[in-house]
C-alpha cells in the first residue's frame, strides 16, 4: 500500500494573496478569491449554515482582510448552495478489530460537535450498530421508494440491515443482493445529514467493491490492533481503496493497551505501536489508538458509546473525531 497522491490546484497570485490571510476553516469554505480594482470579492460557501453563522463567516472574513494593504475594500457574498453529502468509510482487513465500536463512537462525537451525522451499517451479515445506537427492534418507514433512516438516542442517525430483518435470522446472499441493500442504506432519505459514517464488514469482499463503482466514498478510516497479522490484512484493505482512488484518511490501533482496573497494570495483549510504526513507513497519518478497556465493552452493550458521555474512555474516540472533522473541512489532519 502506498501513499495516494493527488496535487492540490494551484491558487493564482491574487487568489494566494487572500487565502494566505484567512484560516483553513474559511479556505475550505471559499470558492472564488479575486481582487478588482484594489477591491477584494471573495465567494464563500455557507449554505449548510445558520443565520448567524453565516453572519460570523462574513465578520471573520472582513476582518482577517480589512488590514491588508492591497485592498481599499472587501466584498463576501455567500452562496445559498448545501455542500454534498459527504461519504466516509471506515474499513478493516479483518474482524474482530472493534471497527463498529470505533464508528459509533466517532459518529457520536461529531454530533457532539455540532455535525449532522448518520452511520450507515454496511456490514450486510453481522449488522452490530442496532445494538450500540440502542435501536434494536425498531423498523425504518419508508417514503415513497426510499427508507428513513432511525435517529438514535445520541443525535446520530443509523440505517441496518439489522433493522429490516427479523432479529437472529442469518442472511444468505449473494454478492448482487448484498450490493443492492447497501445501495438502498445509502439512497435512503437522509434529509439535511452532512456527513455519512459507513461501517463496512472486514475484507474486501462483494460490499466494498459494490460501494467503490456505485457510491465511491470521499475518504476511508483503517482500523487494526497492533499485531502483525492484523496489519497485514489492513495493508489489503488500504490497497483495494487506492485502486478505488478513495483517499486514506488515517489509520487508527483499537485495543492498544489493556489496564487492569484493580491494580491498574497496563499490558499489551496484542502489542503496541504497531500501528503507528505500519502508518509512517507508508506515509499515511496516524489518528490516534484506542484503549482495551472493560469500559468501553460494558458501554457498547448497554447502547450508550463512551463518546456520549465526558469520561475518560471518551476522550480517544474524541480527539480521533477532531482529526476527523479537521479532514473534512480542511483536506488535512
Amino acid at each position: 500500500m502506498s501513499k495516494p497522491h493527488h496535487p492540490p490546484r494551484q491558487p493564482d497570485a491574487e487568489e494566494a494573496l487572500i487565502r494566505a490571510a484567512l484560516t483553513p476553516e474559511i479556505n475550505h469554505r471559499v470558492r472564488s478569491a479575486r481582487i478588482i480594482s484594489r477591491r477584494a470579492v471573495i465567494v464563500a460557501e455557507a449554505g449548510d449554515l445558520s443565520g448567524s453563522a453565516r453572519a460570523a463567516l462574513e465578520a471573520d472574513i472582513t476582518a482577517a482582510l480589512t488590514p491588508l494593504a492591497e485592498f481599499d475594500e472587501v466584498r463576501v457574498a455567500l452562496t445559498g448552495e448545501r455542500r454534498r453529502r459527504r461519504l466516509i468509510a471506515v474499513g478493516s482487513g479483518k474482524g474482530g478489530v472493534g471497527k463498529s465500536t470505533l464508528t459509533t463512537n466517532l459518529a457520536v462525537a461529531l454530533a457532539r460537535m455540532g455535525r449532522s451525522v448518520g452511520v450507515i451499517d454496511g456490514d450486510i451479515y453481522g449488522p452490530s450498530q442496532p445494538k450500540l445506537l440502542a435501536t434494536e427492534g425498531q423498523k425504518p418507514m419508508v417514503e415513497g421508494d426510499k427508507l428513513v433512516p432511525l435517529e438514535s438516542r445520541h443525535g446520530v442517525k443509523v440505517l441496518s440491515m439489522g433493522h429490516i430483518v427479523a432479529p437472529g435470522k442469518a442472511l444468505a446472499w449473494r454478492g448482487p443482493m448484498t450490493g443492492k441493500a447497501l445501495s438502498q442504506l445509502v439512497d435512503a432519505e437522509w434529509g439535511e445529514t452532512d456527513l455519512l459514517l459507513v461501517d463496512l464488514p472486514p475484507g474486501t469482499g462483494d460490499v466494498q467493491l459494490s460501494m467503490l463503482s456505485a457510491h465511491r466514498p470521499d475518504g476511508a478510516i483503517l482500523v487494526s490492533t497492533p499485531q502483525d497479522l492484523a496489519l497485514i490484512d489492513a495493508a489489503r484493505a488500504g490497497q483495494l481503496f487506492e485502486q478505488g482512488e478513495v483517499p486514506i484518511i488515517g489509520l487508527v490501533e483499537n485495543m492498544a493497551g489493556y489496564c487492569c482496573p484493580e491494580c491498574g497494570h497496563i499490558s499489551d495483549p496484542f502489542g503496541s505501536g504497531g500501528v503507528e510504526k505500519f502508518a509512517a513507513a507508508l506515509e499515511i497519518p496516524f489518528l490516534g489508538r484506542v484503549p482495551l478497556t472493560l469500559e468501553t465493552r460494558i458501554a457498547g452493550d448497554k447502547g450508550e458509546p463512551p463518546a456520549a458521555s465526558d469520561g475518560d474512555a471518551a476522550a480517544p474516540f474524541v480527539a480521533i473525531a477532531a482529526k476527523l472533522a479537521r479532514w473534512l473541512d480542511t483536506g488535512t489532519v
